[in-house]
């Protein structure tokens, strides 16, 4: 069996390739000036969900995931950088921002239970590969020196520029939002910074032959997935944001550079609304993992409602959905550690929905009805839910430690009596001294029912 994915490029669903039996993944990372919500978080999740199902159907992946640790470039010259203007705010140095965030970053991947990439370069520790790509894009005719001193991209030439987003040159409008506002260096609107001249920035700069500066945003992922996957990428995943300007100008560097196509895939995550809103800070709409955590989900019931829908679909959160799916996580625990000994059944029509086009709804559904068929042996049936969580990493083989007291539960009786007896005083009483003992309540019309914190 082999996986099967939509490649955004093509506009198609084709077979993953690999390099005999491996499989050379690059996923861009975080820009680590704050903390990831849940909206990115998606996105990586993604990339853990095309590992795993790789590797359940044999293969070995190399997954190099780069942090973005040199700030992302400013749309207006005269702002600030993020890294910059966030060590502002906090009143520390702009890499100790860095390694705050970065650290943030791998903790909320770790309680998501996504799987470590194999290299996570850092931006600030590859300065030397990228200039030693802009410099080999100007010996080959790619880039030029602007009037401004800094480095660019010239866009015209490189003629499948637009192949991924449908974006292009001749159809892109001077004034169109790229990295700048100020486009006076440039000798084309849609050409690109791949070296910036530092101008009044005293922070963050490095030394270069052109001058102190500091790199484009576009030309880091370029330096690094070729290097560190020896220039031929069979996999790269992103968020849907990212396919243009950032991935068209991407490609452009990296197949200028070898004169080959660098990527056989393109895979891109859809975006993620909470509540009914477009995921933003602007919109004070943005939902961050410790959040879940601190309202007493498992954080592994946020992996469960992201698998619950396909990852090519614009998909609404909401905490009732996160509610739903912590209750369902500690049922089906419940379900698969009943035999201690249960083993791993390989279940072809739960690989099958995996590997066309990751339909992780469609695995899910197959484990809700391995739940209730009775008809089945509770050793396959485990076994199927055991052979699946391998890829939708849900953990179901933790067994709950925490048990409920005697005390609490003779409160929680009382409360079902007063409620049944409708004396709300004294149920919400006893709420508050349930909830002042860790437990959250939540009350629905077939009775009460309780988690920890």
């Amino acid at each position: 069996m082999q996986l099967t994915i939509y490649n955004t490029m093509s506009r198609k669903l084709q077979p993953v390739t690999s390099d005999g039996n491996q499989v050379k993944m690059y996923c861009c990372g975080p820009t680590v000036y704050r903390d990831a919500h849940v909206g990115n978080l998606r996105t990586f999740l993604l990339s853990d969900l095309i590992r795993r199902t790789l590797q359940a159907l044999g293969y070995e992946v190399v997954l190099v995931q780069n942090i973005t640790d040199v700030g992302h470039m400013s749309e207006d010259l005269l702002a600030e950088d993020k890294m910059i203007t966030q060590s502002r705010v906090e009143k520390i140095d702009p890499f100790e921002i860095a390694r705050k965030y970065e650290a943030s970053f791998h903790a909320d991947l770790a309680q998501l239970n996504i799987l470590p990439a194999d290299i996570y370069p850092r931006a600030s520790e590859c300065i030397s590969l990228m200039q030693d790509l802009i410099s080999s894009l100007l010996l080959k005719g790619f880039a030029y020196v602007g009037s401004d001193g800094s480095i660019y991209f010239d866009a015209a030439s490189f003629p499948g520029y637009g192949e991924i987003s449908g974006n292009h040159l001749d159809s892109l409008k001077p004034g169109y939002r790229y990295e700048y506002s100020d486009d006076r260096g440039k000798r084309f609107h849609a050409d690109w910074a791949l070296w910036k001249l530092a101008g009044h920035r005293t922070e963050m700069v490095w030394d270069s032959p052109w001058g102190i500066g500091f790199p484009g945003w576009h030309i880091e992922c370029s330096a690094m997935s070729l290097h560190f996957l020896r220039y031929h990428v069979n996999l790269h995943v992103g968020g849907m944001d990212l396919r243009f300007p950032h991935h068209e100008n991407e490609r452009a560097q990296s197949n200028a550079m070898t004169g080959s196509e660098v990527v056989d895939l393109w895979v891109h995550g859809e975006h993620l609304l909470f509540e009914g809103r477009k995921m933003s800070k602007s919109s004070s709409n943005v939902l961050l993992l410790a959040e879940v955590i601190g309202k007493g989900y498992d954080p592994l019931a946020l992996r469960l409602v992201l698998l619950e829908n396909r990852y090519r679909s614009q998909m609404d959160l909401t905490w009732d959905a996160i509610s739903a799916a912590h209750k369902t996580l500690k049922r089906w625990r419940a379900f698969a550690t009943q035999l201690h000994s249960a083993k791993r059944v390989e279940n072809e029509e739960i690989l099958k929905a995996l590997s066309e086009d990751l339909d992780t709804p469609r695995a899910i559904q197959i484990i809700r009805t391995l739940e209730k068929n009775s008809d089945l042996a509770i050793e396959f049936r485990v076994g199927s839910m055991l052979f699946a969580d391998q890829v939708l990493g849900l953990d179901l083989t933790r067994e709950e430690t925490r048990v409920l007291s005697s005390d609490l539960s003779d409160i929680l009786e009382q409360r079902a009596k007063a409620r049944g007896e409708k004396n709300w005083a004294l149920s919400d009483r006893l709420r508050e001294d349930l909830e002042s003992k860790g437990l959250l309540i939540e009350d629905s019309q077939t009775g009460q029912e309780w988690r920890w914190r």
